[in-house]
Order: structure tokens, then sequence, then C-alpha cells
């Protein structure tokens, strides 16, 4: 894929569950999506990206999926996705979908014939294995290895009909599909043709290094490690980056993309590594264009993942900084604070009060744009929205989150506040709670009863206020998206970093020709110089953009400030 257009872009993604309720039913849709395309081309965004939107039972809000030909009737149908699609091509936008092909809805007609007998011509099409040697089918302890489910419980899932278990890397409705089985890579493939054909731009492929799996000579999956305390093993030694990753990769891009100009592809790779990174986006290879990396929103994670950590700045600077100097001279980086598996960047990693909420949430935008890559915004992100004040278990609705706390209180002896001061830090529903378009009853998103109740704060924090305000995150981030269009140093140049031992400040240059920038973010809620080398002709260079005004003196910044200054250099 020698058409590099998406180093310039910006991708903004959408929840459609969360985004825009058309009708009432407190469920966002895709006419929901359709009435606020302007709301997407007025900050500037040049990619959509649509999470699930396909036929499922909701068991993991669409990540479960039914059928990969069709829409959810929740969300509209396919003359209503055209519209969309039309929309967002009419005022420039591309779109790309979610491909969730690691595993399939236990509803999808595949597997529905799949599990009917063991002599099924698509019997093979899952991962069905017998119980543990020895063991009792059905019994606990009897699954074929001994790996934990993402949401809790076991990875097996036992069957009484066919007296055999299926395997499902996360809920018992997403059985894992097998694709060492080339009539399953065909047929993902022809759905992926068909897609693009209607004119889709590009996928987000979801866990998409989890494809592969380590099999023995004999077909069995082996034992994962199993630490002390917890209920299940880690069999991600056996699923993440498997021995064929590479080989399927560049087996759909022939099949897929070969031929096909102007898409994106973007894979989702939870443990991957830098050396991967490179292998998976170098465009010789035929892969992907970029991967989502994990380390930067695993960085304020310790062993124990009931116990929450501080950020570091230190290690978040370490970790981002290893990732822009190994995709330096081949492939490319994604760059991303928030999505719908992570909490509110401005409440994990900024100051949500406030007093600095605005001031931070423009800090985190700074810092993440202008590093070599291409930016993620999430929806709501643009506006600075927040956590939501989570009180009790009940007030949740992701199945990620209700799983860990049955298992973490049932299987490890953990107390309920101990897991919840977590799950309300941390949990994914805090990404999901509706849009906040105006201060309304419902803020805008819905006339009925929203399906994850909205953010009190919507009444300060939301669309029709930022829209009204010049000095907005809203507006500010339209600043941000702009000088990537137009400085060619943001999306091309190189980056160094600086100051990597300051627990407060995040600097780094960018550098293209004979242009540089520097970039500083202020992390914290005190006053702090920037002690950079030439710091004196910085000071005396062009402000291109500065989140708190005054301007900076000297270098040093106010709390949570951030400034972009540029300066002519020689080549």
């Amino acid at each position: 894929m020698t058409d590099s257009w998406w180093k310039k872009a910006v991708v903004y993604q959408i929840y459609p569950r969360s985004f825009a309720d058309s009708d009432g039913d407190g469920m966002g849709d895709l006419r929901g999506v359709i009435d606020h395309l302007d709301h997407l081309a007025e900050l500037g965004v040049d990619v959509l990206w649509l999470s699930p939107i396909y036929p499922s039972p909701q068991d993991d809000n669409g990540y479960d999926i039914s059928d990969y030909q069709d829409i959810e009737p929740l969300f509209g149908n396919l003359a209503v996705f055209d519209e969309l699609l039309a929309g967002a091509h009419a005022r420039g936008m591309k779109l790309i979908m979610d491909l969730v092909v690691n595993h399939s809805s236990d509803e999808h007609q595949w597997f529905l014939e799949s599990r009917s007998a063991k002599d099924h011509p698509k019997r093979d099409w899952y991962w069905w294995r017998p119980a543990r040697a020895g063991m009792e089918p059905g019994t606990p302890g009897a699954e074929p290895t001994n790996w934990g489910s993402v949401f809790g419980g076991p990875a097996w899932e036992f069957d009484e009909k066919t007296g055999e278990y299926y395997l499902h890397l996360f809920s018992r409705k997403q059985p894992d599909l097998n694709w060492e089985n080339p009539e399953v890579r065909e047929a993902v493939y022809a759905m992926m043709r068909w897609w693009l054909d209607r004119g889709v731009d590009g996928f987000r492929m979801d866990v998409i290094n989890m494809i592969s799996k380590v099999i023995g000579e004999d077909g069995s999956l082996r034992d994962g490690r199993l630490s002390a305390g917890a209920a299940y093993a880690d069999g991600s030694d056996s699923f993440i980056g498997g021995p064929r990753l590479h080989e399927f990769l560049q087996e759909m891009h022939r099949e897929v993309f070969e031929g096909r100009e102007g898409l994106l592809t973007v894979g989702e790779m939870p443990g991957v590594t830098v050396e991967e990174a490179r292998l998976h986006t170098d465009p010789e290879r035929h892969e992907v264009d970029m991967v989502f990396q994990f380390d930067h929103v695993w960085v304020d994670r310790g062993p124990d993942p009931w116990l929450l950590q501080p950020l570091q700045l230190t290690a978040l600077k370490a970790i981002l900084g290893r990732w822009q100097a190994g995709l330096a001279d081949l492939g490319w980086n994604s760059l991303y604070w928030n999505n719908h598996d992570q909490p509110r960047v401005v409440s994990r990693y900024g100051d949500d009060g406030p007093q600095y909420r605005v001031a931070s949430a423009k800090m985190l935008g700074t810092v993440l744009h202008l590093h070599r890559g291409t930016p993620y915004v999430y929806q709501g992100e643009e506006l600075g929205m927040t956590n939501y004040p989570f009180g009790g278990i009940e007030d949740f609705r992701d199945i990620e989150a209700l799983g860990q706390y049955r298992q973490a209180l049932d299987l490890e002896g953990r107390s309920a506040e101990e897991v919840l001061t977590v799950l309300r830090a941390r949990g994914r529903d805090n990404a999901r709670t509706p849009m906040q378009w105006d201060d309304s009853p419902q803020a805008g998103f819905t006339t009925g009863t929203p399906w994850l109740a909205v953010n009190p704060n919507h009444r300060e924090i939301n669309a029709a206020a930022d829209r009204a305000d010049p000095d907005s995150v809203f507006h500010y981030y339209r600043k941000l998206i702009e000088l990537r269009h137009t400085e060619p140093a943001v999306a091309e140049g190189d980056f160094t970093m600086l100051l990597p031992h300051d627990e407060r400040l995040y600097a780094f240059t960018r550098r293209l020709g004979t242009t540089e920038l520097l970039v500083i973010g202020n992390f914290s809620g005190e006053p702090a110089r920037a002690e950079i080398e030439d710091a004196g002709s910085w000071s005396s260079a062009e402000l291109v953009l500065t989140n708190v005004e005054p301007a900076p003196v000297d270098l040093t910044l106010g709390p949570w400030q951030a400034v972009v200054y540029r300066r002519a250099v020689r080549p």
C-alpha cells in the first residue's frame, strides 16, 4: 500500500450505540450519526471509524457478530448505512468499519452449523477440543487448557450436545474462529471485499494478532502460566502474535486489498512489540498500515490488577519515545489516548476538576497530535468529556467489568470496594456513556431513557457549549487537526525526545527540512520551566499554538499548559 494519505489524516472513532439516538429508544443509531456529520466535518477529521454495527445479540456491545453482511436493526439498515457513507464522502471524510474476525457470535450461522454435530463440514471452522485426558467432560478443571477468558471465567465452554468444548478468548458467546482452516479465511476475505465494493474505505481489525494459535503436532493447545492467587492461567503465549499471523495478514492483503487505492488498515494488537510492529507496518511486506499498541495505556497498571498506580510521566515518555524511535525509519505509529475500551484521558492522565479540565484536555491533545503517527480522536474527547461518577456494580453495563468483578470476589477473595475502586477509574463504561450534545435532560443524546446513564456534568460539558465558545476544547482540537494538515513537519518530521527524566514536562522536537517544532506539555498543576538547550532562542521563536494565556516567559509553563514553537533551521 504505497498510497500513504493517512500520514496527514486524523481518524474519529464513533461508538454508535452511545453517539446519537434518532428514534428515542435510548440506543444510538446510524441516523443519529448522519444528523451530526456536520459536527465532524467542522472538527476537520478525515476518517470516521465505526465500532461494530452488524447484527449481534449485543453480548459484548456488537463485538459478537451474528451476520457480517448486514446492519443491526437497532442501528438501522443497509439503506441508511449507504446514506451515511455517501454523507461522509460528500463532506470529504472516509469511513472504515470495525472488523471482528478473531471470533464471531455463537448465534452466527457458521457456529450454529459447527456445533450441530462433530461430523458437520463446518465443525473445524471453530476450535473444538475434548476434555482434558482422564477428566469427566463438563466438570471443573476438565477444560482442554487452563486459560482464562479476558472477560472472566475459563476460556472454554462445554457443549453438552457433542460432549466437547469450544474456545472463546472473550465471552462464551464469542467463539474463536479457526483461521487454520482455509475455508474460514476465504469466507472472511469474501465478506471484506463485499464491504469495500460497497464503498467502505478500510478496516480497523479487532484483536487481529490473536487469529493464529500455537498448535502442537497432535493438534493440542498447551496450558498457560498460572499466577499466584489467579483462578485461571494466562494463555497469551499461545495466541498473541502466533506463528502464522504474518502469513495470514499477507494473504488477506493479496486477496482483499491488492489493487485498491485510498484505503486504511489498522490492526489492534494487544501485547505487540516495536519489533513486531515494524514487520506488520513495513509497506514492502503488505500487511497493515499501522497497529494499535497498548503499552502507553498500560503504563499505570502494576502486577496487581486491582491496585491503582499513579501515572509516572518518565515511564510514559520512555514508552512513547521507544515507539517513535522504533518506527522512525520504517512503518507507522497510530496515536491515541482514548477509545471505547479506555477510560477518559482527562480523568486518567489529566485533571478533570473544573479549574484545569479544559487546559489539561488541550495539553493532552497537543502532546499526542504532535507526535509522528496518525492520531485517533474518540467521540467526546474533542469536548474534554470525563469519567462517569460510578457508584456500585449495578451502575456498570460492560460485560468485562461484570465478569471480572464476579471472578475477583467469588474466586480470588477480593473485596467489593477494592474492585470497584479500579473499575470506577479504569472501567470501559467510562468511555461508553452517551455523547454530550447539549445541556438538556439526556444531553441531547436521546428523548428516551439512555441504555447507559448520561454523565451529570453534561450541563457544563457539551458540544453546543463548546462550539459556541471560541476558547473551548472543540475549537482547540480544530487547530490541532489543521496544523497536521498544513505543517508538513507534523506528519513527516523527525522526532527527538527532550527532558526524558523530567516528571512534569513532556518535551520533544519535530524537524523536517528547514522547519523545526518544539512541543512542551506540563503534566502538572504547578508552573514548570523547560531546562533545554537553546532555551533563549526558542523563547523568541514563533509561538504556533498554546492552550493557556499568557505565553510562557523563558519557557516556564503554567499548570497544564502546552506550547508549540516553530523556527527555521539549516537543513
